[in-house]
């Protein structure tokens, strides 16, 4: 790509950035007057095409100007969101809806069993530690007590086999960087050892508790919330020894761009290695660590398929791999003639979503139709019963050691809150042990599943879920919801925020798109690089079907997505503007050619391709990409741009430029509003009180854009 030397110069434009009061002429409508915005005259040439990019000056999102208009949109956005009557009401109902107690299911570390606790309105869940898998036991750690905000989060837990130590990693404020601590499980108390500089990783003991392998990156040497970061290595800490003395385990400096995973198998015999480029496929390598001199051998070194260790009887290693099984398969290959592979679990009419062993059996989780089918099967392969489920919704756990014979799993939907059972691996039957005490009542909502044809005729499944006694008559407020991307299932899920939104007259409906895992990797192939448009073609035909059906109409319908599902209701929006009553796109990516410059980025190439790889691709991205798609003088339904001040997933300037774009060209009177969360990130450790604000605000909007009556 060949870049012009235009730029801007920002000495020149400094008296424009007065500080968060100064504001533009109004719009046209006069109905908002939104922050200056400068355009620069900075030009790409993308294989001789001309791209302006006017508002580059915000990827500096430190600097003084970028920094004074976000805090004018700030507080354009908090007075305009405040003013709205509901807003409190719906802030006071969410605090309750929030506070009951919330249980994990147990997991057992030793003669230890660990669960997750939230009393109810405390900001992170805190972790116990108890004798038996029912017992209360007593705090093992608690994150509330590490900042007074609740903006430190617990990352990643790593056991010793035998219970003694936890290594755990911390998250401030919303950011990936996490560093490790060490704490002696019986005493509660943290070990010396700090480790700091990790993202995207994990960390698996030695079976004789002198060390533990993780995954980080060398220290930064500039931004490191904006910084595209390379060379994720695997390192081995030895207890009680300092980091400068770790001891480099494995890296691949051939590939910058690839993440690395190291895990020890349960026998302590074997170092499981995993190089990753983004996409759902990887490599395979392995290492011996009774052999000091063995070296890492490869076992599946082809970028063809998706191979994912499950578990091991010695040198007989159990994969889950999608190789010429889209819906996925677990085979056996033994590791010291990794050439040979059998076929244990055989791919079927459903997608395979993931297995572990137990009892010397498999359990194997499917997702059938989007919701959860649990397979137990034995060691050669044959199926033996299916697990009995309470309904159709979403299972996770059957985690455990491979003699266990209990093991434990969660349960929950949309409408049904999540619900904890123990699982004898032996007679099949399973046990209520983690029944929530709500403050409201489940049975009132339900929840339909329907399936709808898109533009090409493609079967997609879609979730809506309702107040019972709701009238079809089109004037619902609805929610729709998607994700459609990487891979990665939108299963059935229970959230709060949904059932205060159906509490109030709404509909909450999810759309499993392609580009996602619901269906395999031939439905994730479906929605990703030139494919890419068929995921917004599946949601506008959600949307479609909707207003079609009478579930609601355009005045009343808002979509909402995160992340890569910002993308798509950016996508979404500016390819329909007439299409919806209101717009919520939170922490997006909204510049498709150049968002494999920040942070991690780059890994995403493989689902979105790059501007900078060749012409077909670019010109892909072009077409799609939300900010360079925003049209002047077009009538945009009201839009609520969210992000964060400390998301270095997708970094903010995402969300800064499109928020300016789009505020330019508006012509209609809807609002286009920009929310920035201090203190944050891209939404994992978010604190309960932020959830609330955060929810609140949306609803808020939604409750002003659609006209809700409360």
């Amino acid at each position: 790509m060949k870049r012009f030397a235009l730029t801007i110069v920002l000495c020149a434009l400094a008296a424009g950035w007065g500080g968060a009061g100064l504001v533009s002429a109004a719009p046209a409508t006069g109905v908002l007057t939104y922050p200056t915005a400068p355009r620069g005259d900075v030009v790409d040439d993308y294989f001789g095409t001309k791209v302006a990019d006017p508002y580059r000056w915000m990827e500096d999102v430190d600097s003084p100007p970028t920094q004074a208009w976000v805090a004018a949109e700030k507080d354009l956005s908090r007075r305009y969101l405040d003013a709205i009557p509901q807003r409190a009401k719906i802030r006071t109902r969410l605090q309750e809806l929030y506070n009951y107690e919330r249980l994990s299911v147990p997991f057992r570390a030793g003669k230890h069993y660990l669960y997750y606790r939230n009393s109810g309105l405390q900001n992170q869940q805190v972790l116990y530690v108890a004798d038996s898998p029912t017992g209360q036991g007593r705090v093992l750690l608690d994150p509330n007590t590490l900042s007074p905000d609740g903006t430190v989060a617990l990352g990643g837990t790593g056991f010793t086999l035998d219970g003694k130590y936890m290594a755990y990693s911390t998250r401030s404020a919303g950011s990936d960087w996490e560093t490790w601590h060490v704490r002696a499980v019986d005493s509660g108390r943290d070990l010396p050892d700090v480790l700091q500089w990790s993202k995207f990783g994990s960390a698996s003991w030695l079976r004789d508790d002198s060390g533990f392998y993780y995954e980080r990156y060398d220290a930064p040497q500039k931004n490191v919330l904006k910084a595209a970061f390379k060379n994720h290595k695997a390192y081995f800490h030895r207890l009680g020894t300092s980091q400068a003395q770790d001891v480099l385990v494995y890296q691949r400096p051939d590939h910058p761009d690839w993440l690395v995973s190291a895990d020890v198998t349960e026998d302590g015999r074997y170092l499981v290695l995993g190089t990753y480029d983004g996409s759902p496929r990887n490599r395979l390598f392995v290492r011996d660590l009774k052999d000091k001199s063995a070296l890492v051998r490869g076992l599946f070194t082809k970028n063809d398929a998706a191979w994912n260790y499950v578990a091991n009887d010695g040198a007989r290693f159990y994969i889950q791999t999608n190789k010429d099984a889209p819906r996925n398969k677990v085979i056996a290959i033994d590791v010291r003639r990794p050439s040979a592979a059998t076929t244990i679990i055989a791919e079927s009419g459903d997608a395979l979503q993931g297995a572990s062993y137990l009892s010397r059996r498999f359990v194997v989780t499917y997702s059938h139709d989007v919701h959860s089918l649990v397979r137990v099967f034995d060691r050669s392969g044959r199926a033996i019963r299916d697990v009995a489920l309470p309904g159709l919704g979403t299972v996770v756990g059957f985690n455990g050691y491979q003699n266990d014979r209990k093991t434990y799993y969660a349960f929950s939907g949309y409408t049904t809150p999540t619900t904890g059972y123990e699982y004898d691996m032996i007679t099949g039957e399973s046990r209520l042990i983690r029944s929530p005490k709500l403050n409201f009542d489940p049975s009132q909502f339900t929840t339909e599943e329907v399936f709808y044809n898109s533009k090409d005729g493609t079967r997609v499944p879609l979730f809506i879920s309702y107040k019972k006694g709701l009238a079809r008559d089109g004037m619902a407020p609805t929610i729709l919801y998607a994700y459609g991307g990487f891979d990665i299932p939108i299963n059935p899920f229970f959230s709060i925020g949904a059932i205060e939104w159906m509490e109030m007259g709404g509909v909450y409906a999810v759309a499993n798109i392609r580009g996602g895992g619901e269906y395999g990797e031939k439905w994730h192939e479906a929605g990703m690089l030139a494919n890419k448009q068929n995921v917004f073609d599946d949601f506008v035909a959600a949307a479609n079907y909707l207003i079609a059906n009478k579930w609601t109409s355009t005045p009343k319908l808002a979509i909402n997505g995160g992340s890569n599902g910002g993308l798509l209701i950016g996508a979404a929006e500016t390819q329909h503007p007439d299409l919806f009553g209101a717009c919520i796109a939170e922490v997006g990516v909204m510049d498709m050619l150049r968002f494999q410059k920040f942070t991690i980025g780059y890994s995403w190439v493989g689902d979105y391709g790059s501007s900078d790889a060749s012409a077909a691709q670019f010109k892909n991205l072009y077409a799609y990409s939300p900010y360079q798609n925003v049209r002047d003088g077009t009538a945009y339904p009201p839009t609520l741009i969210m992000t964060a001040d400390h998301d270095d997933r997708v970094y903010p300037a995402h969300s800064f430029k499109f928020a300016a774009a789009m505020q330019r060209a508006q012509s209609g009177p809807a609002p286009i509003l920009l929310r920035v969360e201090h203190n944050a990130g891209h939404g994992g450790g978010t604190p309960i009180s932020k959830y609330i604000e955060e929810t609140a605000d949306k609803y808020a909007f939604l409750v002003k854009a659609l006209n809700v009556t409360l």
